[in-house]
């Protein structure tokens, strides 16, 4: 079946499971679960799939071994594709609505190297600049994760607020409303996902994938 939107039971889903996130809720409601929330999420993945990449779709248990924090339930789904070029793509259902975003979200170490490289050229640097200076104004990029810029770059130079970004990530919290019910829904992830295209080309063409292995492969 095509993409219709997540129905009401979505969020009542969520509620509940805000409200009592133990086992025997999730087994009771588990079918709703499969139903309101996971198979939509696969229906929106594969109608996405031709223009950004195939989606996965995160487990919906918490990993609690080092958190104090031991319910054992995500309060949420959530899927992730990348592009060709190497942008990835990410959207969320919760009871807080849809979040939708793309972008190079904690890039690895060789990905940083190139990243900074690119910034601090005076030639592709104000490119990235000028492309994030025209995002739409309900867009926006995160606070930067360093408080300093990275050891090599001075700190007076005239892009050090982006040097000191980890992540280049664009995106937009849509509250609840009627058109998550809908197909509508299909076209506010297109927008989060397309809204930086400018910025998400040049981190294509000067950063690109990683080519380090798999943390768990290191």
């Amino acid at each position: 079946m095509g993409f219709t939107g997540w129905p009401p039971d979505a969020l009542t889903f969520y509620e509940g499971l805000e409200a009592d996130n133990s086992k025997a809720y999730w087994t009771a409601h588990k079918d709703i679960y499969e139903s309101a929330v996971r198979a939509p999420m696969e229906a929106l993945c594969e109608s996405l799939a031709v223009q950004f990449g195939p989606a996965k779709i995160f487990r919906p248990y918490r990993d609690v071994r080092f958190s104090k924090d031991k319910t054992p339930y995500k309060t949420a789904i959530a899927a992730a594709a990348e592009g060709e070029g190497g942008t990835g793509y990410y959207v969320m259902l919760s009871t807080a609505g849809l979040y939708a975003g793309a972008g190079y979200y904690m890039m690895a170490s060789d990905q940083l190297e190139r990243y900074r490289a690119a910034v601090a050229d005076d030639g592709a640097g104000p490119e990235l600049a000028t492309a994030l200076d025209k995002l739409p104004r309900s867009y926006g990029l995160g606070e930067p994760a360093m408080k300093v810029t990275p050891r090599g770059y001075p700190r007076d130079h005239p892009r050090a607020e982006l040097l000191r970004q980890k992540s280049v990530h664009i995106g937009r919290q849509f509250p609840p409303a009627k058109w998550l019910n809908t197909a509508k829904t299909r076209d506010r992830v297109v927008e989060a996902w397309t809204a930086g295209q400018p910025v998400f080309d040049w981190l294509d063409r000067h950063v690109g994938p990683s080519t380090l292995p798999p943390p768990d492969a290191r």
